[in-house]
């Protein structure tokens, strides 16, 4: 009878184990998003809220745009918040996602030094703004990492007729708070979303320059992961987290959302 009990033991902390594994992940929603929503304070501002209202637990991997959507790709993840429209709708067109769903908006600044080596200050005109800091060769620091803020980049770049490839342009592959960090000791120009330039303004040596252009609107969306495709996701906490960001509540939270008294983000769901 020892021996039994013996063997017994051991099985059924095993299994109980095993069941607490199993209700403990049912309980987290994996989010895959931008740097933007991470480094800009919004998502520590928002997901405590969201755990007090459903007890979800949320674990945030911040990529870019690019990683974000091949974590969603791969199931790696249980939904994805990001701003690169284009990229959005294939991979909607593709299966990979479903329900997605306009949540918020901001937009795209360029800054620089405020000795302005290309002469950009106050430019409506975003392109042109561009293809000034290329013809006289200022130092440009470009994210290089397949974001949302760097295609953006790359289709103003088309916009302006330049192709990015004079002697002070540097793609870093870098998020977008170290890009800023890098164009600021480099005294450069770069292209970064209103919220994070808001959250680092205060360390930096920077102003912004350009800004207005409706091409430098940034749209956000949340889009849930194909439960057809990847069946094992949590599409119940991920279903649950995109219907909490589109509710009343939290659109009140993301416009009531302010660093040094600037509002970052504009809710948009309706």
């Amino acid at each position: 009878m020892t021996s039994i009990k013996k063997m017994k033991t051991p099985f059924l902390l095993a299994i109980a184990l095993t069941f607490s594994a199993v209700s403990n992940a049912a309980d987290v929603v994996r989010l895959a998003t931008t740097t933007s929503t991470y480094h800009s304070g919004l998502l520590s501002f928002l997901l405590p809220e969201f755990k007090k209202d459903t007890g979800y637990d949320v674990q945030v991997m911040a990529a870019g745009t690019g990683k974000a959507l091949r974590m969603g790709e791969n199931g790696d993840v249980d939904l994805v918040m990001t701003h690169a429209p284009n990229a959005e709708a294939t991979f909607v067109q593709k299966g990979f996602g479903v329900m997605p769903r306009a949540l918020m908006y901001n937009d795209f600044v360029l800054v620089g030094p405020t000795s302005d080596p290309a002469k950009v200050k106050g430019s409506k005109d975003i392109a042109e703004a561009l293809k000034k800091v290329a013809l006289a060769d200022s130092e440009f620091v470009s994210r290089g990492d397949d974001s949302g803020t760097h295609k953006k980049e790359l289709l103003l770049w088309k916009a302006s007729g330049v192709e990015p490839t004079f002697s002070h342009y540097k793609a870093v592959g870098q998020g977008m708070g170290p890009t800023l960090t890098m164009a600021n000791e480099l005294l450069g120009y770069t292209l970064t979303d209103r919220g994070t330039w808001l959250a680092y303004q205060s360390k930096l040596d920077l102003d912004v320059l350009v800004e207005g252009d409706k091409r430098l609107f940034n749209p956000y969306q949340v889009i849930l992961i194909n439960p057809a495709r990847y069946p094992d996701l949590n599409f119940k906490g991920a279903k649950a987290l995109s219907d909490w960001l589109v509710a009343d509540r939290a659109q009140a939270l993301i416009d009531n959302f302010k660093v040094n008294g600037q509002q970052l983000f504009v809710a948009d769901a309706g």
